[in-house]
C-alpha cells in the first residue's frame, strides 16, 4: 500500500519507498527497492548513484507517480512535474517548438525565447526531430521540461550516449537552468564525476534490491567548484563507494 500526495505550497519531496517488488510470469517475487528513504528540499539537486540495473529507473518512476504499486509513502511538491527521460521522445511529426508548446500551452514567448537561447535553440524551432543530432533532441527535452515551470525536475540519464564534450556541454547548461530557476531536482546517473558535479547531495545505491548505501553533502557550490576539488571529491566518493559494496 503506498500514499503519494502533494504538501500544498512546499517544495519538499518526501521519499519512503519501504518496499517495490515485481512479479515474473510464473509468480515468482523480485524484489527491486527495499528501505529507499530521503528527503529533498527546495533547489535542492539531489544525485543517485548505482550499478546498472539496480532500480535506479523504478525509483524515479514511483517518485512521479507513474508506479503506484509500491510499499511506502511519496510526498511531492504541488505544481508541475518536469522529467527528462533516457530518450528524448519527440513527437516526429511536430517541430521543435512545437514538441515545447504542446507541454506548456500557456508559456509566453518571452520566457520560450529565454529559455531557447539559454540551450541553443533559437536557430531551431522551426525543424522537426529527424532533422536534430541527438545533442539538440536532448536539449528539446531539458527545454519541454523546464517550460512547464516545474516545482520538481526528474532527470533519468538525461546524457547518456552522448559523446563526453557534448555530454559537458549540456551538463553545464542544465547547471545553468536550476542555478537560475531553483527547483526541486532528482537526478540519476551511472558517471560519478556527473553528480559531483551537479549534485549538492549525493547518494550511493546498492546493487538490487537497491538500498541507500550512503548519503553524502556537497557543501561547496556548484560554481565553487574547481577541477581539483572535483576530482579530490570523486576520489574520495569512488573509495567510499567500493568499501561499501
Amino acid at each position: 500500500m503506498n500514499d503519494a500526495r502533494p504538501v500544498g505550497d512546499s517544495d519538499l519531496l518526501d521519499v519512503r519507498i519501504v518496499r517495490k517488488a515485481f512479479r515474473s510470469a510464473s509468480g515468482a517475487r523480485a524484489d527491486v527497492l527495499h528501505d529507499v528513504a530521503f528527503t529533498l528540499g527546495h533547489g535542492e539537486v539531489g544525485a543517485f548513484v548505482g550499478p546498472s540495473g539496480c532500480g535506479k529507473t523504478t525509483m524515479l518512476r514511483i517518485v512521479a507517480g507513474l508506479d503506484p504499486e509500491f510499499d511506502g509513502a511519496v510526498t511531492r511538491p504541488s505544481g508541475a512535474i518536469g522529467m527528462v527521460f533516457q530518450e528524448p521522445r519527440l513527437l516526429p511529426w511536430r517541430t521543435l517548438e512545437d514538441n515545447v508548446r504542446l507541454i506548456a500551452p500557456a508559456i509566453d514567448e518571452t520566457t520560450l525565447a529565454a529559455l531557447f537561447d539559454t540551450l541553443g535553440l533559437s536557430t531551431h524551432r522551426g525543424h522537426f526531430p529527424a532533422e536534430l543530432s541527438l545533442g539538440l533532441a536532448r536539449r528539446v527535452a531539458l527545454a519541454r521540461a523546464f517550460a512547464v515551470a516545474p516545482r520538481l525536475l526528474i532527470l533519468d540519464e538525461p546524457f547518456a550516449s552522448l559523446d563526453h564534450p557534448l555530454a559537458v556541454r549540456l551538463r553545464d547548461e542544465l547547471a545553468m537552468l536550476v542555478d537560475r530557476r531553483p527547483v526541486t531536482t532528482l537526478l540519476v546517473t551511472h558517471d560519478l564525476d556527473e553528480a559531483v558535479r551537479l549534485a549538492d547531495r549525493l547518494f550511493l545505491l546498492s546493487a538490487r534490491p537497491a538500498r541507500i548505501l550512503a548519503a553524502m553533502p556537497i557543501p561547496q557550490p556548484r560554481g565553487a567548484r574547481s577541477e581539483e576539488v572535483v576530482a579530490s571529491l570523486t576520489a574520495a566518493i569512488a573509495r567510499q563507494q567500493r568499501a561499501l559494496e
